[in-house]
Order: C-alpha cells, then structure tokens, then sequence
C-alpha cells in the first residue's frame, strides 16, 4: 500500500473500533486488514495498536499517528475538492444541522470563505444543540461536537478535528476575583456550566503531565446554551469551559483570557455525519470537505483517546 492507502485504512480500523467491522467496511477479510496493520506499523517503526487487551486500543503512537492521519488525509481531500470546483459548479438547496456554538460562535470564521467559494449553494442551516433525526428532518448533513465517542448506528462519521476544553474568562471578571493559580482555587470562583454535557456536575482537568484532577462544578449560572454561557463569560459572570475553537476569536482579541492554562478540560470531536443509506451529493460532500479543510488549517493537539467514526441515528 502507499502512504495515503495505509493512513486510511488505519483509520478505518479505528473508527470501526476493531479488525472485523474495518475488514467489513474495507471490503476485505479480517487477516488482510491485520496482515496491512503489521506491514504499516513496520514501515513507521513503531506498535499502533495495542494487542494485548480484550478490547481493541490504540498506543500512544497509535493515538498520534491517527490524528496525523486524519489531519493529511482531509488537507489532501481540500485539494481535491478545490480541483473539482474547477470542473464542476455545485449549485442548489443543503440542508444542515449544526451546534449553537459552529452556527452562531464559529460562523464568523467559516461561512464568508464557504459563500464565496460556493457562491450558488443555498444554504440552509438548523442551529440546535437538540438531537435531531436526520431522515425524519431532510436534512443532508449535521455537524456535532461530542467529548465522547458516538454510539454505534446507521449514520456515518467524519471526523473533522479534535479541539482542547479550555477554561476562560473576562479581563474584568480575573481583575476583580483574581485568577486561580490552582485547581483547588476554582471552588472559590463562579463557575458557568453548560448542562448540556454528559458530566455537567464535574470538570475533568488534565494538566501538560497527564495528571487528571476533577473539579465538583456547582456553578453561578447554568445554562444549555452554549452562547449563552459565551455571552456571559464575556460580560464578566465567570469562569467557562470552551472548545479551543469556540473560544478562539476572543482569546485571539483579548476578550476573554485562558484560566490555568496549563490545563485542559478534556478534548472534543467535530463530527460531520450524514445516513449510511442516503447518496452523498456533491453538495453534501462539499461542504463537508470545506469544514475538514477549514480546521486543518487550525492546531489541534491530538486527542487522549481514539474517536470512533459511528454515530447514534438521532443526532
């Protein structure tokens, strides 16, 4: 296999979690998918995959090589798609559903380069952090952002990037409270807390050694929107936990500054998702090619822990 074959074959195999569900997909026996996984992990030097659990799991290299993968492998799919604009014009109704947080936080730093790109696309955009049905609601494609792993179902997954939590807040909010110099010191501050997320009570801090600590979050405001939080955040309510990605334009301003940044709260998913049974249009592909490509070009460090590319029907 050559390069490109081998990383995508990788990832087939993580995001299928497991040798017989990626022979499955792959369209391959189970010996030849673990007979390429020897030749790939002799060709880098070094073991991916870890053999020696129940349960199939990645190495730590394993972890970064996927990242790396998916990382090369959507830059070469921007590539791709900037060529076929050439040959072809994509014009038409998409129907897509996304988080409050890329259709409202996150709109600023993609859609201008998407319209002009895509000048004759309507677009037609959903923004919800309620799962939806994909099917049920004509829509072609939803992006989701997950700190977990999705559970298994008919949808297929992309995934688009992997972004750290961060904690932030407000020049104002640190000038009058202070800024915690410890994670102890977050039990004195006011907390705001998206109950949207599986561990809403709790934030889970990891700090550049790997040491975990775990905050019990019982906050001034919650909310289960993360704009809402956002907005308070900026208007000095107190500490927040953002995706990197969310936070990014105020970071980059100085409207909101990074608390303990030595620490993250764990990392999130971009996913684009779409139904096993229904035909990518070139539309659908579009646009999610251009959201792949829209954050390779940002860092993202890579994730704890492998993501799988397998969804829950209602997104």
């Amino acid at each position: 296999m050559n390069p490109l074959q081998s990383m995508r074959m990788f990832c087939c195999l993580v995001e299928a979690r497991g040798f017989s569900a990626a022979a499955e997909r792959l369209d391959m026996s189970h010996s030849t998918v673990s007979r390429q996984l020897k030749q790939l992990e002799a060709s880098v030097g070094v073991q991916l995959v870890n053999r020696n659990t129940r349960r199939f799991a990645l190495t730590a290299a394993g972890e970064r090589y996927y990242q790396y993968s998916v990382d090369i492998l959507a830059r070469v799919e921007a590539m791709s798609l900037a060529m076929t604009d050439e040959r072809q014009h994509l014009a038409g109704a998409l129907r897509v559903s996304v988080p409050l947080a890329i259709g409202t936080l996150e709109l600023q730093d993609w859609l201008p380069a998407f319209r002009e790109r895509f000048p004759d696309i309507a677009l037609e955009m959903s923004c919800s952090d309620q799962f939806v049905d994909l099917v049920a609601g004509g829509f072609d494609v939803a992006l989701r952002i997950s700190s977990a792993p999705l559970a298994d179902s008919s949808l297929m997954a992309k995934v688009l990037t992997v972004s750290d939590t961060v904690l932030v807040a407000s020049p104002g909010y640190l000038a009058q409270h202070g800024a915690p110099e410890s994670v102890e010191d977050l039990s004195n501050h006011r907390l705001l807390v998206f109950t949207g997320a599986a561990s809403a009570g709790e934030w889970t801090l990891v700090d550049h050694h790997g040491k975990t600590e775990r905050v019990a979050v019982r906050g001034a405001l919650s909310s289960d929107a993360i704009p809402a939080l956002h907005a308070a955040a900026l208007a000095g309510a107190g500490i927040a936990a953002f995706t990197a990605h969310t936070a990014h334009a105020e970071i980059a301003r100085g409207a909101l500054v990074r608390v303990l940044p030595q620490h993250r709260s764990g990392t999130s998913h971009y996913y684009a998702l779409y139904p096993h049974t229904r035909h990518l249009t070139p539309r659908a592909r579009a646009f999610i090619d251009f959201m792949a490509g829209h954050y390779a070009g940002r860092s993202s460090p890579p994730a704890d822990d492998p993501v799988f590319s397998s969804a829950a029907a209602a997104v």
